[in-house]
């Protein structure tokens, strides 16, 4: 090897070696913030007690650390600490998207032994151990088979150090003094790796002299002062001194002075480089640990830029079987499996079983920062009784960006009832080969959101009903005071009570300042009981409890009124889950929640009763969106199942909002990273969709790209003049053989529908949901009546007999489309009054002339309006099967009025709902509920006929 000549060694300046590697590693950091300004390595140091050795150390690797941008967290913990509770300190480092390199440092304490130190060590997770004395990388370390992600830090300097003098390891003959796991051990094995022959020498070594002598590379870290003789040194032999003692110096104002393992006066003689104690080896430790720091900054970013949802393989019959046992027959990923693949921590996961999960709202705060994703909602044709498989699209559209395009892309519908899913219309998880799974979990109880709301509901019809109870039979001062009693000698008002203190005006603290007439109007809520618009709920079909009578026990002496119940989705809690955007917003409008009008022509609410926040706790958990997966293994949150008809039927804002951030993309990302959002808007465009622009948009803020509008030839020939079609019943003749006459006539609602979008400023993709039945004249001329129509594509779906792959056209066109800007719009503006705003809706969407406002309906209006509800949105209850307000008028129906009967108020959700014709919020059982068919296997415990 070439080498200086003896006697002449060159001083091997570690400092300066050690600032150009500073400046190296800053100038990358620059170089990666100028492309991604939130690229930002940190190194958490974790020292325990406070020796001033190791805080001398720490400061050192601080100072290094902003020098070249690295962010700094010094966690210290208490000298007496546990070795389990260090440990537990190094797993939340672990779990720390923020930090980069963990680095513990050593000693613990007295009371902590080896044993102890290497617990702990080894709970820092080898990705973070910027140290590299993780069990892993030692041992990746001394294999030739593999790299460790890490090398410890003052071996890895010794080997730059070596580097830079220019000397070449390969061949050459190296000599380590020294055996420790931190510098000897770990030295050997990367001069092994380079190639050099490797004799490792420790203190039981003999005939040292000799064997240094053979050597052209000698790095010593055997810790004895100026050991290491110039005569043992092989002319022109490259010598690394890692030592660091301290000897006895009676010039120096400390007493003694640092030297190395090597005696630097004789050593220089011989060697050809040599490095000084200090100025050599000692800068390098830091400086490695900076360039560790960013190598696990890089790696760390690139693995969380470079997370994708790996698809499940489908095994696709020709003759589709039947949904349940599509369903069955796909074993889904581990739900924790997908919450990793799409960017979610474990802290942000809580398993409900094995595949399905709630997701903590935190991952809001934490991703904040992006720019969402695409976000398209899903709306439909005027439908028939049938459904037209919008959920079923929605899905295959999700796998097909999804396991097919390889894009971010997330599903967000609703959780469906279980009055549908025993009834007659079934499950609400999609289709054939797009769906939901698993399908029975996501069809019944799945985390139990629909209970919680149930609960939260009858919590506050029951406290109603027994508020007027209380308030009947007692005077005011015995009302009073048990409503604010004495305990222990103190009388206070709940927190709550404040709130109605204020709504009521009266400025007092101390419950004996109320005056009486100030009790009378704190402590009755005069309920007026032909105002009361609040029912009880639950949550399966059931005709007879429509209209019943309560208080009939003699208990509640002879105060009966007469109620309903409504299903559970079409509570108004239910419709406050969907639009919450977060825990305090969404206690706020369950408060907020009317119930009944005073006798003094005032609104009573959740807070008034005084069960505005026990109607939070119940709905805690409910708030997280639920995390479950489709047939091809993409992601899909379920969350929120307001009815379509008297509520927006669409899934919740929080599921949109979190999906929208997992499919965004970070300053600098390039454009083919944004990922896809595909939330469902319940029934056609007319409703899910206005509702989603008009309400939803506004609540949450969020700005659609576009909406696919699903068709299919059934629904469309339907409205151009065919038979009914019945759930049960056979379909007609109409319906499976080619008719381009029928059909071209019902495209027109189809146009309607597009020309309803495009009032939003929305972009519209036509998906054409392909039945068997359909000839390939029918299915082009949808497309061609869709284009002429004004959409922007029109695209043949086959996603229920192919999965993914049958939506792979579909998918493209939504890509294309969204590339472009959105352009969106409200409708109307919610400070119109509030008829105003209905009439809009009516013309607009539905092409009537005008509407017609019952008597009940205009009392209700200025109710409203004078309680200072006028501005809210509108969210029209009407029938599913057409534009009007009359079921029978199908395709685009002209010249007809609407007549509205009655208005209600939403003041939790925050809309008015205008009653068109006689809405059921309650539906019944037919002569043969899908209930027949569903049972269970007692063997395998699997659901079976559900659909």
């Amino acid at each position: 090897m070439a080498t200086a000549a003896a006697g002449t060694a060159k001083i091997i300046d570690g400092t300066a070696v050690a600032k150009s590697i500073r400046e190296e590693v800053a100038a990358r950091i620059k170089t990666h913030q100028s492309q991604f300004p939130r690229f930002q390595p940190q190194l958490a140091i974790i020292q325990v007690g406070a020796r001033p050795d190791s805080s001398v150390y720490v400061r050192m690797k601080a100072k290094a650390a902003e020098e070249v941008g690295i962010k700094f967290k010094h966690v210290t913990l208490p000298a007496e600490i546990e070795v389990e509770d260090v440990v537990s300190v190094v797993k939340q480092l672990n779990d720390d998207q923020k930090i980069s390199g963990i680095l513990v440092q050593l000693p613990l304490g007295a009371h902590v032994g080896a044993d102890g130190e290497r617990t702990v060590t080894e709970a820092v997770s080898p990705e973070k151990d910027v140290d590299g004395f993780h069990a892993y990388n030692i041992g990746h370390l001394s294999s030739r088979a593999s790299e460790p992600l890490f090398a410890p830090c003052t071996p890895a300097g010794v080997i730059r150090l070596l580097d830079s003098t220019g000397v070449q390891i390969a061949g050459s003959r190296a000599v380590v003094l020294g055996r420790s796991d931190i510098v000897g051990t770990p030295v050997a094995a990367m001069l092994r790796n380079r190639d050099a022959t490797v004799t490792q020498c420790h203190s039981r070594t003999k005939n040292l002299p000799e064997i240094v002598k053979d050597a052209d590379i000698v790095v010593s870290a055997i810790g004895k002062p100026e050991f290491v003789q110039g005569s043992w040194l092989k002319p022109g032999a490259v010598v690394i001194d890692v030592g660091t003692n301290y000897i006895p110096d009676a010039t120096k104002k400390s007493g003694q002075r640092l030297v190395g393992d090597v005696d630097f006066a004789s050593a220089s003689a011989v060697a050809s480089y040599i490095t000084p104690v200090p100025g050599g080896v000692g800068p390098m430790t830091v400086a490695m640990l900076m360039v560790n720091t960013l190598k696990s900054a890089e790696r760390l970013w690139e693995k969380a830029r470079g997370l994708k949802v790996k698809p499940l393989k489908l095994d696709i019959k020709e003759k589709v079987p039947s949904d349940i046992e599509i369903a069955m027959a796909q074993t889904p990923k581990p739900v924790a499996q997908l919450a990793h693949e799409i960017g979610l921590l474990s802290d942000e996961v809580e398993l409900y079983g094995k595949y399905k999960a709630k997701v903590e709202l935190s991952v809001l705060e934490r991703l904040a920062h992006r720019k969402d994703g695409k976000y398209i909602v899903i709306s439909g044709i005027t439908p028939t009784p049938l459904g037209e498989g919008k959920s079923t699209t929605t899905v295959g559209l999700a796998q097909a960006l999804g396991a097919h395009l390889g894009r971010p892309a997330f599903a967000c519908v609703r959780q469906p009832s279980q009055g549908p899913t025993f009834g007659i219309k079934g499950g609400a998880a999609g289709g054939g080969y797009s769906q939901v799974i698993p399908m029975d979990e996501f069809n019944l109880h799945l985390t139990g959101d629909i209970h919680a709301v149930t609960a939260a509901n009858n919590l506050l019809a029951a406290a109603l009903d027994a508020r007027m109870l209380h308030e009947a039979t007692q005077s005011d001062k015995a009302l009073y005071s048990r409503l604010v009693p004495t305990k222990k000698g103190k009388r206070e008002f709940a927190p709550l009570m404040f709130k109605r203190l204020k709504k009521l005006g009266i400025n007092k603290t101390d419950p004996n300042d109320l005056t009486p007439d100030e009790i009378n109007r704190f402590a009755r809520l005069d309920v007026d009981p032909e105002t009361i618009t609040w029912n009880r709920v639950i949550d399966v079909n059931d005709r007879f409890l429509r209209k019943i009578t309560v208080g009939q026990n003699s208990t509640e002496q002879g105060h009966e009124r007469v109620t309903g119940f409504d299903i559970s989705v079409a509570s108004e809690c239910m419709a406050v889950l969907a639009l919450t955007t977060d825990l305090q917003d969404m206690r706020e409008r369950l408060g907020a929640m009317v119930v009944a009008t005073s006798k003094r022509g005032e609104p009573i609410t959740a807070d008034d009763i005084g069960c505005g926040g026990a109607l939070a706790v119940l709905m805690k958990d409910a708030v997280k969106p639920n995390l479950m997966q489709t047939l091809e293994g993409t992601p899909v949150f379920v969350h929120a199942g307001p009815f379509a008809n008297i509520a927006h039927g669409n899934s919740s804002v929080l599921a949109d909002r979190v999906a929208l951030k997992l499919a965004g993309t970070e300053e600098g990302d390039e454009p083919e990273r944004v990922g896809y959002v595909l939330t469902e808007g319940g029934f056609g465009a007319d409703m899910g969709m206005e509702k989603f622009c008009n309400i939803k948009c506004r609540v949450s803020g969020l700005t659609p790209d576009a909406t696919v509008i699903v068709a299919t030839t059934r629904a469309l020939k339907m409205h151009g003049g065919g038979p009914d079609v019945t759930p049960g019943k056979p379909l007609h003749d109409t319906y499976t053989k080619e008719d381009l006459v029928t059909l071209r006539e019902g495209c027109k609602n189809l146009v309607k529908h597009i020309e309803n979008a495009r009032k939003f400023g929305l972009k519209v993709i036509v998906a054409i949901n392909q039945f068997a039945s359909d000839t390939p004249a029918e299915l082009q001329l949808v497309r061609e009546q869709a284009l002429a129509g004004g959409a922007d594509a029109a695209v043949v779906s086959n996603h229920w007999a192919e999965g993914g792959a049958g939506a792979r056209a579909l998918a493209e066109a939504v890509v294309a489309i969204c590339e472009s800007p959105s352009n969106f719009r409200f409708l109307y503006d919610v400070n119109l009054p509030i008829e105003e705003k209905i009439g809009i809706i009516c013309r607009e969407i539905y092409g009537a002339d005008g509407v017609e406002l019952s008597e009940l309906a205009r009392t209700q209006v200025e109710t409203y309006t004078r309680q200072g509800y006028s501005n809210l949105p509108i969210c029209m209850a009407k029938t599913q099967y057409s534009f009007s307000h009359d079921p029978k008028l199908r395709n685009v129906p002209t010249g007809f009025t609407v007549p509205i009967r009655a208005v209600r108020l939403s003041a939790g959700a925050g809309f008015l709902y205008p009653l068109l014709g006689d809405m059921q919020t309650m539906p019944g059982l037919g002569t043969r509920p899908g209930f027949w068919e569903v049972d269970l296997d007692p063997e395998t415990g699997r659901v079976l006929g559900l659909f």
